[in-house]
């Protein structure tokens, strides 16, 4: 079945998915202290810098939640936006993890601002409040929108002017990365991140993350706070030796370039439908578009899609790393048999 619903119902990269029986040879020391997770660990630093400090976890989850632990304690507030996956998608593990208040702010793009912040960065030093510490933003967003290094940059100023931290959830960084034109490291370290989960789930890798610690007062806490949080994997081979051949040659940016262009391809086709409206800027590799609701039920019974909100009848359509020119066909077929007309040339990403 092919699927539009989103790009964690991918495969896997057969370089990735050699490289995870590669680690299965032979024996290795447990908990990080092997060969593979060295050679990721310095591939990282060689991407991100050499500040960078990685710990390699199981999951996205995981990931947000003992990166949040580490710049945190139970009296401050964690600042994200209403969207959030921390606030909507991750069961409030992040809050019950560290103890904190999580503040979510309304943002009709999905993206965060000096200004929208800002107004929430009060009641400093009294104890009846939730101290404000740290503000997570996701690249790209829940909303398929992109920050630019500029944005994080004005964001990130205001923040270490108020002695707090900046959090990215970089589990689609790389197609921001690919609609942008930049590197990783511009993204991130370079734009003023402190720390970071780094996940390759959603573009070619079987499982795991990355947190990238970028100040020492956060490295220094992260081995304590992954342990308690049951994320130290005694196998840890197996997770971090996929991050060699995803960074190498490229291929987590070939394998997200080629996603945003499916969805671009498809933004093309589903623009010239009248009936069909997007509610966000295509961007990266997801689409969120309103359509006529008999339509949207017709689309559903060959393609399996979330709806975005079912009230309205926005949808979400994501594609993958392994998406083809057939499955966007495929799809531009059926919506011609829906609406009857044949669908339009595509488009591009405006950044």
């Amino acid at each position: 079945m092919r699927s539009f619903a989103s790009d964690n119902n991918s495969g896997v990269h057969p370089l990735i998915m050699d490289a995870i029986v590669r680690a299965n040879h032979d024996h290795a020391v447990g908990y990080g202290d092997d060969p593979y997770t060295k050679a990721a660990t310095d591939k990282l630093k060689e991407v991100f810098g050499e500040e960078a400090d990685p710990f390699f976890v199981f999951n996205g989850t995981g990931a947000n939640s003992v990166a949040l632990q580490a710049v945190t304690r139970s009296f401050h507030s964690i600042l994200c936006t209403r969207t959030a996956h921390i606030y909507v998608d991750e069961c409030g593990a992040p809050a019950r993890m560290s103890g904190c208040t999580v503040i979510a702010i309304p943002s009709e793009d999905g993206k965060l601002t000096p200004e929208l912040i800002g107004q929430h960065l009060h009641n400093f030093g009294v104890c009846h409040h939730a101290q404000p510490k740290v503000v997570y933003i996701s690249q790209v967003s829940e909303l398929g929108t992109v920050y630019t290094a500029n944005e994080i940059s004005d964001i990130a100023g205001l923040l270490h002017d108020n002695h707090m931290y900046l959090h990215m959830d970089g589990a689609r960084l790389a197609n921001a990365c690919a609609c942008l034109d930049c590197t990783m490291k511009e993204l991130t370290v370079d734009a003023g991140i402190d720390v970071l989960s780094f996940g390759g789930t959603k573009n070619g890798m079987m499982m795991g993350e990355a947190i990238i610690s970028f100040r020492p007062e956060i490295t220094a806490t992260l081995p304590y706070f992954r342990k308690q949080s049951t994320q130290l994997s005694s196998k840890m081979r197996f997770l971090s030796a996929q991050f060699m051949p995803y960074l190498e040659n490229d291929l987590w940016l070939h394998n997200a370039t080629s996603a945003n262009q499916k969805a671009a391809r498809l933004a093309g086709i589903l623009k010239s439908y009248p009936e069909i409206r997007f509610t966000q800027k295509p961007e990266s590799n997801q689409l969120f578009f309103t359509m006529p609701a008999e339509a949207a039920k017709k689309l559903s019974e060959k393609y399996f899609f979330y709806y975005w909100n079912e009230a309205v009848s926005e949808v979400r359509l994501v594609t993958s790393w392994d998406t083809t020119d057939e499955d966007i066909d495929n799809l531009g077929g059926t919506l011609k048999e829906i609406f009857g007309r044949t669908p339009g040339s595509g488009a591009n990403c405006d950044r």
